[in-house]
């Protein structure tokens, strides 16, 4: 059946959706809500009302109208113009840190080096962060996402980077208005209208929560998915944009997400009644046999049409075309760099991040010859 019953860790008996068409249905369809404060936590423990109501401008926690008037002041700001002129960007910020990875000498630590700073950078360059303070806000960023290896409580380490980031993009928001830039933030910040500073800043928090660890545990774990045969780096060589979208469809980094209905919904035969939660499995739908044949082989020549990897509807990643951008450049350039690329341990040694919502690793040793 198109929906399954399922049962919350609160003991809400909800719903999940998992096959292509019924993930598309759930998320294009505007009688159910993202907001957290409404939902049934799949994830762990959780009911409606536990969760407090998204801040003011944390525009991907928001439905209709909020999440329309937040979105509409950003979406005109990804032109072609801005993404040629980012492309220009990464190719540079790329080529230097794969300097810095040889320099660090065979082995070296592929996330480290190259996994992390790449999309951190990139995001730099999309908010405008001056050069400054890109180390700060690199830092804290890498404290955010878990990947910075801090020996002290990560819970407290994550908690204290998002308060010092919090302030850093009030910081921001505030120079832009005096100094703009060429970036996503001045332009924000100079056609704001009815936005205040902490709506602004919020905006770009979601931005930064949306670029920084889903790129880096895509180059990552793309990355291993290459290695394991020679020939997925010569399909990704010969056709990075076939090669990048099935890597996305294969590995679905963000393998589910949830939605609560806010009224009565019939899905394709099934009634969802208002307040039921449905588990939204993103990675189970990209790997549907009903849309891809053979969907759990990896295929980097099939291009893979219609992916979810990037959500579907009104929250679709509004970055996804950056993402893009970055993936068919950085693997690429990394495997012509290093043709003779290789894990530096078995893969049973690689640590894996625990988490429940965005995969990724801790750590990858990498050598060539």
């Amino acid at each position: 059946m198109p929906l399954s019953p399922m049962t919350y860790p609160d003991g809400h008996v909800g719903w999940r959706a998992h096959d292509h068409a019924t993930v598309r249905a759930v998320l294009a369809d505007s009688r159910f809500s993202i907001r957290p404060d409404k939902m049934h936590n799949p994830f762990g423990p959780g009911s409606p009302g536990d969760a407090p109501p998204s801040p003011p401008g944390a525009f991907t926690d928001h439905d209709p109208p909020d999440h329309t008037r937040y979105r509409g002041k950003l979406t005109g700001q990804f032109t072609v113009r801005r993404m040629r002129v980012l492309a220009e960007r990464l190719e540079v910020i790329t080529a230097g840190h794969l300097d810095s990875l040889e320099a660090q000498g065979s082995p070296a630590d592929l996330v480290e080096h190259f996994a992390v700073p790449v999309p951190g950078l990139m995001i730099c360059e999309l908010l405008g962060v001056p050069y400054d303070r890109r180390t700060e806000f690199q830092q804290d960023a890498m404290l955010l996402t878990g990947a910075s290896g801090a020996e002290e409580d990560e819970g407290e380490a994550m908690y204290a980077a998002f308060g010092r980031l919090q302030q850093f993009m009030l910081e921001m928001v505030a120079l832009k208005r005096t100094q703009p830039t060429d970036d996503v933030l001045s332009d924000l910040v100079g056609s704001a209208g009815d936005l205040t500073d902490d709506e602004m800043a919020a905006m770009g928090m979601a931005l930064l929560g949306g670029g920084l660890d889903t790129t880096t545990n895509m180059l990552s774990l793309g990355t291993l998915e290459l290695l394991r045969a020679q020939e997925r780096v010569d399909a990704m060589l010969a056709d990075p944009d076939a090669a990048v979208e099935e890597l996305l469809r294969y590995i679905s980094l963000t393998p589910a997400t949830a939605r609560t209905a806010l009224e009565d919904v019939e899905i394709e035969g099934t009634l969802v009644r208002a307040g039921d939660t449905v588990f939204v499995e993103l990675r189970s739908a990209n790997h549907d046999p009903a849309r891809y044949a053979d969907p759990d082989l990896l295929d980097l020549v099939r291009g893979a049409p219609g992916h979810l990897a990037f959500g579907h509807g009104i929250h679709q990643c509004i970055g996804q075309h950056l993402a893009r951008i970055e993936l068919k450049i950085a693997f690429p350039g990394l495997f012509t760099r290093f043709p003779k690329l290789r894990l530096a341990v078995p893969e049973d040694d690689l640590r894996h991040r625990a988490s429940l919502v965005i995969g990724g690793l801790d750590s990858m040793p990498v050598a060539w010859d």
